[in-house]
């Protein structure tokens, strides 16, 4: 990034952090310290507002993938960009495969990443099935995977909404699951470190609701 790039970022992150201290009064809870080494945060997603969360309050750039919508309007998709994400105008087999790629370009390049492993925003608010890109993700890279809840942000941002209200929002960030134990295992590994990451969801889920 340039110094004016890296700037911004910067202004982008505080800006987004202090508005969800003040505005949504966040509660965040951290179970262990994050790695020494890059990362994948997992987490659940019902709503634009996930992303911006998740981006504001870990202490390094998150790279995630976003809907076109949340680029919109200019300025918005400015701040949102420079938090970290890049925008996905189509979702099928081919752009999967290129997200795919891109999030094992970015982890070997040493960056972090946010993925939502449910494949999409739930429309009800409660956690859905988790898809198998985020295991495989962990494992061709290598990368540990640290898995959070956010709670809240259905209520005040919900699918369709373009604003967001002043209700509580809570994150609660987990313990670190390493990946190297399951790749050995081939695709049983896959399938194990799956059922892993949906059962830290689940149990990171009433930690989080208990802070609202």
């Amino acid at each position: 990034m340039t110094l004016s790039n890296k700037l911004f970022y910067f202004f982008v992150k505080w800006f987004f952090y202090i508005s969800l201290k003040v505005y949504n009064r966040i509660s965040i809870r951290w179970l262990s310290p994050l790695p020494r080494r890059n990362y994948i945060v997992i987490a659940n997603h019902c709503s634009n507002l996930d992303p911006v969360v998740m981006g504001a309050i870990f202490p390094g750039r998150l790279r995630f993938l976003a809907k076109a919508e949340l680029f919109e309007p200019f300025i918005f998709g400015s701040m949102v960009r420079a938090l970290g994400a890049t925008p996905v105008l189509k979702q099928d087999s081919q752009s999967a495969g290129a997200a795919l790629r891109a999030f094992l370009k970015l982890l070997d390049d040493g960056e972090n990443v946010l993925l939502f492993p449910e494949g999409g925003r739930s429309l009800d608010g409660k956690l859905q099935p988790l898809e198998g890109g985020a295991a495989l993700i962990a494992l061709k890279s290598g990368a540990p995977v640290v898995p959070a809840f956010v709670a809240g942000t259905f209520e005040a941002m919900p699918p369709g909404s373009k604003f967001v209200k002043p209700l509580h929002l809570s994150v609660v960030v987990g313990e670190t699951i390493e990946t190297a134990e399951y790749a050995r295992l081939g695709r049983e590994g896959r399938d194990l470190l799956l059922k892993k990451l949906e059962e830290e969801l689940v149990s990171l889920e009433p930690r989080a609701r208990a802070l609202l």
